[in-house]
């Protein structure tokens, strides 16, 4: 199906270039890797299960100490700013175009899907209106803005545009639940990605706003410009990641996110606990949009370009697929979901495996993932609390979904 396609003097040659690759033989052995894997799941899933949380559990035997634990933090640190310095220009822009950015969006999604339950299906929106933002303040786009700001200042300005679109969306349709609150937030990522289209007068139509200028920063006599490198956007990004983790983190053990716990696991009896389940919902989408905000504005000014095809519905789903894979309502997992799953395909690009296509790739993740849902459907990382709900599901106590909310008692 996704093979090279016939010509006119021999009609047949797509089915003999894709009957005889080595990718088929490749997909028949993900096929029978993936029944071996259904049908040994009974006899082998619970010793599979058991090695993996001992595995992943390592840290949390190994790090009791809130001292030992920020002395590691502090060398994973050290070892995202020293380690770009020895790659080639290649993989700095895979860095982050590919997994930085992403990273800070599966963060703001965790948020809204992880922390709160709710499944938004047009997350990328909030990425394109930080990106149409700073292309409006920096002048870019057919309609100017009353002051021109470079796009390093216009950074605040994105991201309140973000959280404000998440406080209109949230607003009138937060009421709603389940499947017809992912089609709605379907329906909204549609509605920004057709408006960017057909808008010409106003955002540039499909063919996109060029021109974006690149970060500058000139301040008390300091004075910076990003240029074309990639370090110092990913720096920036570097920067800006370890803030959001902080602040969510922060967060997550606060009062707001103990609120969206509750909602998660139980909406009606957070409600009647006296929870403003309204207003808890509208701030896990302005929140969680703000990322994705400043995702767009890096992006918009690093490459100077963007057009409507850039926030496709796709993309939201993709991103939701990092959150799952890497473990819904755990921040490590995010980042290693993003992480480990946009630089895979980079690398079999650069070092194909059976003949690995990119036109192929969503294969091996949908195959990745099944194997995933089966013998871990937590994630790599998940958070204690949601491994704990997906525990007691799988012993017929409480419900957990797909979104990460239990019904049912909790003993």
């Amino acid at each position: 199906m996704t093979g090279p396609e016939g010509t006119v003097g021999d009609a047949l040659s797509g089915v003999h270039g894709s009957l005889l690759h080595p990718r088929v033989f490749g997909f028949i052995g993900f096929g029978l890797a993936l029944w071996l894997a259904v049908s040994g799941r009974r006899r082998y899933a619970a010793r599979v299960r058991a090695l993996s949380d001992r595995v992943t559990s390592l840290p949390r035997r190994l790090l009791p100490d809130a001292r030992v634990r920020a002395g590691v933090y502090l060398a994973v640190l050290g070892f995202a700013i020293a380690y770009p310095l020895a790659l080639n220009s290649y993989w700095q822009e895979v860095l982050v175009d590919q997994i930085g950015v992403y990273v800070l969006l599966a963060l703001g999604l965790n948020v809204v899907v992880g922390f709160a339950g709710l499944l938004d299906l047009g997350y990328i929106a909030f990425y394109a209106i930080g990106a149409y933002s700073v292309a409006y303040w920096s002048g870019s786009l057919p309609v100017h803005p009353p002051f021109h700001l470079d796009p390093f200042y216009a950074i605040p300005l994105a991201i309140v545009a973000a959280m404000l679109a998440g406080v209109l969306l949230g607003t009138p349709t937060l009421r709603l639940r389940g499947d017809y609150l992912a089609i709605v937030t379907l329906g909204f990522g549609e509605i920004i990605q057709i408006a960017a289209t057909n808008m010409q007068g106003i955002t540039g139509g499909a063919p996109g706003v060029v021109g974006i200028p690149h970060f500058k920063f000139e301040l008390f006599g300091v004075h910076y410009a990003w240029g074309l490198s990639n370090l110092p956007y990913y720096y920036l990004l570097l920067g800006f990641v370890v803030l959001v983790l902080f602040a969510f983190r922060s967060l997550e053990h606060s009062r707001v996110g103990r609120a969206w716990v509750a909602i998660r696991e139980d909406e009606v009896a957070a409600e009647s606990a006296g929870i403003n389940v309204l207003k808890y919902k509208v701030m896990a989408f302005a929140i969680g949009a703000s990322t994705s905000g400043f995702a767009g504005v890096l992006e918009g000014s690093k490459i100077s370009y963007i057009e409507p095809a850039d926030f496709t519905v796709q993309l939201s789903i993709l991103i939701l697929v990092l959150v799952i894979f890497g473990g819904m309502g755990s921040l490590p997992g995010a980042v290693v979901g993003a992480a480990v799953l946009q630089w895979l395909p980079q690398y079999l690009r650069v070092h194909p495996l059976l003949g690995f296509q990119q036109q192929d790739l969503y294969l091996y993740l949908g195959a990745l993932l099944i194997v995933m849902m089966i013998f871990r459907p937590e994630g790599i990382l998940p958070s204690r609390r949601r491994e704990r709900e997906i525990g007691l599901a799988e012993h017929g106590i409480g419900r957990a979904d797909a979104v990460g909310g239990t019904s049912g008692p909790i003993a």
